[in-house]
């Protein structure tokens, strides 16, 4: 499977852009006029940069408003494409993207562009060129993959091909069946993109909204499954047009890039077993089972002070490392590690974004095949050094720069607590009360707006799950775009994940981001069947709620025509309420730890699919009267 991507894609100027591209593992690059205009070097010194990068040039584009122009832009039109050629010879490439024709002088008429492409070809074949034809979805008459392959069918000339765009056939939702009956010798290139489902103005969306694929909402796969059909084996090409990812990092983007690619055609592999295609070995997606722990890395006295807000919450000190300064709190399922230790990652993370939760343990069906499908999908491995009987646990860096380990059923790893841990019983630590929190709902990771993307490809491309619809949350400082990530299929519940996107740092998530340095794990959520009686013990163990204001309720009884009892009973323990058609939702939260991190405890209705997001402004508004400083 060769590789391609358009410089128009990503940031910085042409040397960067390639560089980029390079490092990322990309084959090829499609050369976008702007980006070889805007460059100080000749089209030879362009070329021969591009193949010290280990590149070729796949394509050079746009060429537009060819077809169907009447005299005297016809001839213009050809004196351009000559000139175009000239330049092409000298960059090093032979594929030239003529894309149809916008021109409101533009004549209709299949064969009139039919006989324009054919004599162009014929230009092209005396200097062994190619020219490809691709149908914009808002070309003036032709907008059709279909229309533009019964173009260059009647050219019927070997140096005339289609280029096939997802994004231009599927936005305006044309079938993609009728693509598996082109012959693939005569695709000459296919270019890839997603876009979220958006009604609005073709052309807009497709400059400022396209994303990589797997990032949006188009039936992508389905679009490549038709293409593998045809036999077509030349490069996969992706062309974004994304505000974001103009002013985002070329290098971060880049490799978003190739996972995606490699992602989508993993997905049509398994799609399609019977077709041939070039991938390297991967298992399929992953399941996860459950979060195995949690590890917060923190010095000796933020440490105190993150045990003294568990053992509030009724965790016990269950277990202490055999060779680290690391210790185990546990209740019910949930696994809280404190890491105290001077040198190593966790050292190295709370040097940079002081206390933190820098690393989740999940467990998967397999750690070692959960490491391989990672690595195939450009995940960089971790491992440091292990003590005298530790285990090797299979292990990724995370995109925020934390750690994910991996643990199944199927070796040593599911004995890590007893093989590593000194088991600690009794003592002084007997005394707060069991909270009845039994397992973690979810996990909120917070990032900047312009890296949700990233996250949600490297979740969604590793392991077995599904987003949901993306959802504002209004921060009194500005919106918050978050975006659900589970597990699918019969684990449903085993890993929840909420990415919260913050525009700017006014909002509580992009304060948090800026003062923790870009620390991800904002919030834990954990579980619990009865939510009054959680409250209840963590009163007697000392805990402090956030406070919410009485307004809340009084509106909450409204709405949701909630006995005034009940109603009593959610404001005196400070918990919020939210409702849908399959359940209830209770949460409780804690007040801040560090720079900004806390807990929540959610009692979930058995089929309740949310996450209490109405109630996030009350949440934040609280949060950030809790953080303001009182004037004596």
């Amino acid at each position: 499977m060769k590789t391609s991507i358009a410089t128009v894609s990503i940031s910085g100027d042409l040397r960067e852009k390639l560089s980029a591209i390079a490092a990322a593992g990309f084959d090829g690059v499609e050369i976008f006029e702007t980006d070889f205009l805007a460059f100080d070097g000749t089209p030879a010194e362009v070329g021969a940069m591009v193949r010290d990068c280990g590149l070729e040039i796949t394509m050079f584009q746009p060429f537009r408003d060819f077809e169907g122009m009447p005299e005297p832009q016809r001839s213009r039109a050809f004196d351009r494409a000559r000139r175009k050629f000239d330049l092409m010879g000298e960059l090093g490439t032979d594929l030239m993207l003529i894309c149809s024709n916008v021109s409101p002088v533009a004549l209709g008429g299949i064969d009139r562009a039919a006989d324009d492409l054919r004599e162009l070809g014929a230009l092209a074949a005396e200097r062994g060129l190619r020219v490809g034809y691709e149908a914009l979805a808002w070309g003036r008459h032709v907008s059709d993959h279909r229309d533009a392959w019964e173009i260059v069918r009647r050219a019927d000339h070997p140096n005339v091909g289609l280029i096939l765009d997802s994004f231009h056939t599927l936005a305006r939702k044309i079938d993609v069946e009728s693509i598996r009956s082109i012959p693939g010798d005569r695709i000459f290139i296919v270019q890839l993109a997603d876009a979220p489902l958006i009604d609005m103005d073709l052309l807009y969306w497709s400059r400022h909204f396209r994303n990589m694929p797997g990032e949006g909402d188009l039936p992508v796969v389905d679009f490549m499954r038709a293409v593998a059909a045809t036999g077509y084996a030349g490069p996969l090409s992706l062309e974004i047009f994304n505000d974001q990812f103009r002013g985002g990092s070329p290098k971060s983007i880049s490799v978003d890039g190739k996972r995606s690619l490699v992602y989508l055609m993993d997905q049509v592999a398994r799609a399609e077993p019977q077709l041939a295609i070039d991938l390297p070995a991967m298992p399929d997606r992953i399941a996860v089972t459950g979060v195995e722990f949690v590890e917060f890395t923190a010095d000796e006295e933020e440490a105190e002070e993150l045990t003294g807000l568990l053992r509030t919450m009724g965790f016990r000190l269950a277990g202490r490392h055999r060779n680290k300064e690391v210790a185990l709190y546990r209740q019910g399922g949930v696994n809280i590690v404190v890491n105290t230790e001077k040198e190593g990652l966790a050292h190295s993370s709370y040097l940079v974004h002081g206390a933190n939760a820098y690393a989740i343990g999940l467990k998967v069906e397999g750690a070692a095949a959960t490491v391989a499908r990672a690595r195939a999908l450009g995940a960089e491995p971790f491992e440091q050094r292990r003590g005298p009987g530790e285990l090797a646990i299979p292990a990724i860096r995370g995109v925020g720069g934390g750690v994910i380990y991996f643990l199944d059923d199927r070796s040593d790893l599911a004995r890590v607590w007893e093989v590593e841990f000194e088991p600690v019983t009794g003592g002084s630590d007997s005394g707060p009360r069991d909270a009845g929190l039994l397992s973690v709902d979810h996990i909120a990771q917070t990032m900047n707006y312009e890296e949700m993307l990233t996250w949600l490809l490297f979740y969604t491309s590793i392991f077995r799950t599904r987003k949901l619809p993306m959802v504002d949350v209004v921060d009194p400082g500005g919106l918050v775009r978050s975006q659900v990530i589970e597990s699918d299929g019969d684990n449903g519940t085993a890993l929840r994940l909420t990415l919260n996107g913050a525009e700017n740092r006014r909002t509580l998530a992009g304060r948090f981001i800026a003062e923790s340095f870009g620390s991800s794990v904002q919030h834990i959520a954990l579980a619990c069947d009865d939510i009054f009686a959680a409250a209840a013990a963590l009163r007697g163990n000392g805990f402090s709620p956030l406070p919410i204001s009485p307004n809340y309720y009084d509106d909450l009884e409204a709405r949701f025509g909630l006995d005034p009892g009940l109603t009593d009973r959610l404001r005196v323990e400070n918990i919020l309420y939210d409702r849908d058609e399959r359940g209830d939702y209770f949460q409780l939260y804690s007040r801040t730890y560090g720079d900004g991190f806390f807990f929540e405890i959610v009692q979930r209705g058995s089929f309740y699919g949310g996450y209490g997001a109405p109630n996030a402004p009350f949440r934040i508004a609280a949060q950030k009267r809790d953080s303001t400083p009182r004037l004596p």
